[in-house]
């Protein structure tokens, strides 16, 4: 039974199997992308963070980012995870990967997923500050290139 192209998960992403998951003979290429959990934002030191979600449409918006990507891109395969719930400083918070016959549509797709998820996808993210301070942060803006 083949994964899902997006899915929303409460455990640890497993980097190493979802490449696996992308392997085929035609592939001769395969970009990814790790979003980790940092331990700053906008000046503050962040101690943790905590994502939540609108479960099924955000399901529902990363498949069709997904499905958006395969057809605008010369690409074999592409699968994206995002985590939610409490999440420790160097997690990994958002993986891509894209696998294609070639480098450029592979890195091209791989970009257009993570940040269509940014803008597009339902979840919120919590940051916790060192002193106990929280705040909820806007995940859906412009992305710094």
């Amino acid at each position: 039974m083949a994964l899902p192209t997006f899915e929303l998960k409460e455990t640890e992403l497993h980097p190493e199997a979802l490449k696996r998951c992308l392997l085929d003979a035609h592939a001769g290429a395969l970009a990814t992308f790790e979003g980790w959990v940092r331990n700053h934002n906008e000046g503050k030191p962040v101690e943790q963070l905590e994502y939540s979600s609108y479960p099924a449409l955000a399901s529902k918006e990363g498949q069709r980012i997904v499905a958006e990507a395969i057809a605008r891109y010369d690409i074999d395969a592409a699968l994206a995870q995002h985590r939610v719930g409490l999440l420790q400083i160097g997690g990994i918070a958002v993986w891509v990967g894209v696998s294609s016959a070639h480098r450029g549509p592979a890195f091209d797709a791989c970009r257009y997923i993570i940040e269509q998820i940014k803008i597009r996808v339902p979840i919120w993210k919590k940051e916790y500050y060192a002193g106990g301070a929280s705040d909820w942060v806007n995940c859906h803006q412009e992305t710094k290139s």
